[in-house]
This record gives structure tokens, C-alpha cells and sequence, in this order.
């Protein structure tokens, strides 16, 4: 007999709403799927297994984050699958992608894809998991075979990544890499910054402007002149900017797209580019450190405009944690990477939550990044058919950010004592409860993608 549940919740917020409704969801939780989506709360039969939601919860999809990085083999003391996991489900998300880089060995051969796979299946996962392929010099010719293992689209550094498995590219590497993936529809991700960093050596490496000045907005918008070329020269691919910080790129982004008729480019930015600015940055908080960096309140503003009118399509973690020892220092020697993962929905509730309301935010945190990766009819709504990975958000609980709500392994973050407003209260995977409000509810159930 098939075992199902019922999700009686007064909000839900469905495929094309406008605002949060009433629904009955239910979940065949034999198969792990949503088996009827229904406006309206509905009677079920005495006996069925339900879950009433409080009237003052929402009910939501379970989110994606497709810009991850675990670091699991070679640097788990940084993170792992089952930290990072956890970390995420505890913020809703039930879908991540894992970075290429900074594991050891690097996902830039099957064999790496294969290493990293089994270490993700030895240790387990609280959430689904896929895997980028990385584009590095000389690897051209493994990039298909990555294609059909199943990667979910390759990411490559235009300026130096930081570890020394991982190189940058250049121009010609990245030519030959799309030579191979041609006429693949094969999705190529960049860290957008090209040239060399500026060397200020009297300027007080304490101070976060230091480092700023260190990377400017000319960086990301020299990359992006040698994306859009790339775009044009092969219309089969499709080509993506990861954690865009430079406002000043976003009319280039709008010419190429509505004048240049450039369609196969996207354009993701992170929760701590439009929650954060340069000014409010303390003297030697490295916790605030990331390439490219924070910039100005302006920026950010603009930034978040982007978000709201489309001109950015998805908002993402880029959670790229490391030791405490390795944020030691200042500004110019620490490690760069924002800790953050579990508490985006959160952030953008905070940040944008007035202006573009809970369906909106939804979408950019969940269906689509599902599109991106090939999860669409899978993944990101509350539609029948797809994977039953819901999560029950309150939109008004208010919260002071403390260590006890960091789940990632390295409790090193800038967003440490900052008022958020939203907070999940549970988050289920295929239409089981895999966080519980406070710790996780079971085992790991996740799988790999």
C-alpha cells in the first residue's frame, strides 16, 4: 500500500503565484515525489498521515544552490559533504552543486569526478548533490567525457584561483575547451576577473580598502569583453559569470543581451554582495574577504536593482569556507571566501523581501538555478511529478545571527550578530524531514546527481 503525506499549509507558494496561497500537497513518500499539487486546504481522509503548517509559516519549494564549495577529498578540514550539507538543509536548501576547485584532486578528469564522488557516497549527504567540471590548461580533451559523466557545466578562473591545482586560463585555453564542447549546449561558468591585481605596498594591508583598490571593478568588466566575445563566436554554448560584484559590468550585460541579441549568456551575484558594504567592513575583518571583493554601498544597491528588474537571473552562497588559521592575518595575506551557507533565504528575505515578495525570492533560489542545471521538471517547485523537497519558512521570525546558527564546520562568518528576518523551521527531502528546526532529523538521505 503506498504510503503518502499530506501538507495541509493555509501559504504555499506555487508555480506562478503571485503572492503565497492555500494548497494540499501530497507526497507519495514510497517514490519521493508530489503527487497532487491543490489550491485551497483540503479535507483528508481520518487516519492519513498530515502535516498541518502554522498559519503564519509558508510553505516553499526546497531551494538550490549551484555555487558550493565543499572542498571534500584533499581539504575536508575546511568543510566536507556532511558538514556542508547539513549546513545547507538547515537553511532550506535541498540541492547543491559542488565547485571544482579547492578539493584535492580537482574535478578536471572522470577519474578526479569519480574520487570525489566516492568520497561524497562514503560520508554521506543530508542533500542532493552534483558536481561542476573545471576547465584548466591542457585539459581540453577530457571535457566531454566530464560531459557525460555527468557534470553539470565546467567553471574556470581568468585571473590566478588561489591553489595551485587549479591555474587560471587564458584566451586560447578557453578556445580550445569550447572547440571540444561545441555544439554540446555544454554550460561554461568564469570567475570574471581578468588582469593582474593591484600592488599597493604603503597602504595599510589592515584596512579593507587596501584590498579593495587591490581588485577593481575593471577586473570583472575586462572579463566580461572576453565572455561576450566567446559567446558570439559559439552560439551552441552557454557561458555564465559566477558572483558578479561590479555593478559596472551590468549595462555592458544589458547591451550585449538586448542589443547585441547575445541570449546565451547568465549572470549569477551572492547574498553577501547585496547584504554587505565596503564601509561597514571592520579594521582586519578578513571574515569579510572574497574575490571579487564587497564593494560600495552604491554597488550594492545597484546590484540589487539588477536582481529585481532580471538583469542578474539567480542569487547563490558562494560558500568557500577554509581553517581559522587561514583568515588570520589582514586583508592581503588572508584567505578569500565567505562563509555563509544556510542562511541565504534569510539574507534575501532581509535584503529584498519588501520589494520583490516571497514568490520572487523562490524563484531566484530555486527553480531557476534548477534550469541552469538540468533539474527543471525535477527540482525548485511544488508541482506534481517533481521531487517532494519542501520547506516550512517563517517570513517573520527575527533573529540575531549567533554561532549556535552556523551548521558549517569552520564557524568563521561576517554575517556573526547580524538581525535577519525569516528563519526555516524544517526542510524535507523527497518528502522525508532531514532538519528539524534545530539538528538534523535522521541520517544522511541525500543522493548524487
Amino acid at each position: 500500500m503506498t504510503r503518502t503525506l499530506h501538507v495541509l499549509a493555509p501559504q504555499a507558494v506555487l508555480p506562478g503565484s503571485s503572492k503565497p496561497q492555500p494548497a494540499t500537497i501530497t507526497v507519495d513518500l514510497d517514490r519521493g515525489v508530489f503527487v497532487e499539487v491543490a489550491e485551497g486546504v483540503q479535507a483528508v481522509q481520518e487516519g492519513a498521515e498530515v502535516l498541518r503548517l502554522d498559519p503564519s509559516h509558508v510553505l516553499l519549494p526546497g531551494l538550490i544552490d549551484t555555487h558550493v564549495h565543499l572542498n571534500q577529498p584533499g581539504r575536508t578540514e575546511w568543510e566536507g559533504f556532511a558538514t556542508g550539507t547539513l549546513a545547507a538543509a538547515s537553511g532550506g536548501v535541498t540541492t547543491l552543486i559542488d565547485m571544482p576547485l579547492n578539493s584535492i584532486p580537482p574535478t578536471t578528469t572522470i577519474p578526479n569526478l569519480e574520487t570525489k564522488r566516492s568520497a561524497a557516497r562514503e560520508t554521506g549527504v543530508y542533500t542532493d548533490v552534483g558536481f561542476w567540471g573545471g576547465i584548466i590548461p591542457g585539459n581540453a580533451g577530457d571535457l566531454k567525457g566530464l560531459l557525460d559523466q555527468g557534470a553539470k557545466g565546467f567553471k574556470c578562473f581568468l585571473i590566478e584561483s588561489g591553489v595551485d591545482e587549479f591555474p587560471c586560463v587564458d584566451e586560447q585555453d578557453l578556445i580550445k575547451a569550447c572547440d571540444a564542447l561545441e555544439g554540446t549546449s555544454a554550460l561554461i561558468l568564469f570567475h570574471a576577473e581578468l588582469g593582474s591585481t593591484a600592488d599597493h605596498p604603503h597602504s595599510d594591508p589592515t584596512n579593507y580598502s587596501t584590498f579593495l583598490d587591490s581588485r577593481p571593478e575593471s577586473l570583472e568588466t575586462d572579463a566580461l569583453a572576453l565572455i561576450l566575445r566567446l559567446a558570439r563566436r559559439y552560439p551552441s554554448l552557454r557561458f555564465h559569470i559566477v558572483h558578479l560584484s561590479a555593478s559596472s559590468a551590468l549595462p555592458l550585460i544589458r547591451r550585449a543581451r538586448s542589443e547585441d541579441g547575445v541570449s546565451n549568456l547568465t549572470v549569477e551575484t551572492c547574498f553577501h554582495y547585496l547584504s554587505l558594504s565596503a564601509a561597514d567592513i571592520p579594521t582586519n575583518a578578513t571574515a569579510f574577504k572574497c574575490c571579487p571583493p564587497i564593494r560600495d554601498d552604491g554597488n550594492r544597491q545597484k546590484l540589487i536593482d539588477a536582481v529585481v528588474d532580471g538583469t542578474i537571473d539567480f542569487v547563490v552562497s558562494d560558500h568557500s569556507p577554509c581553517i581559522p588559521e587561514l583568515k588570520a592575518g589582514d586583508f592581503m595575506s588572508a584567505w578569500g571566501g565567505v562563509s555563509g551557507l544556510g542562511l541565504g533565504l534569510s539574507l534575501l528575505t532581509t535584503t529584498i523581501g519588501d520589494r520583490v515578495g516571497l514568490p520572487r525570492i523562490t524563484e531566484l533560489l530555486g527553480s531557476r538555478q534548477a534550469k541552469q542545471v538540468g533539474l527543471q521538471g525535477k527540482k525548485g517547485e511544488l508541482k506534481k511529478g517533481l521531487d517532494a523537497d519542501f520547506v516550512v519558512f517563517d517570513p517573520t521570525e527575527t533573529r540575531t545571527v549567533s554561532l549556535d546558527d552556523l551548521r558549517f564546520k569552520n564557524k568563521v562568518s561576517p554575517y556573526l550578530g547580524r538581525e535577519l528576518r525569516g528563519w526555516v523551521k524544517q526542510t524535507y527531502l523527497r518528502g522525508q524531514l532531514i532538519w528539524d528546526g534545530q539538528s538534523p532529523s535522521s541520517s544522511p538521505l541525500g543522493t548524487l546527481l
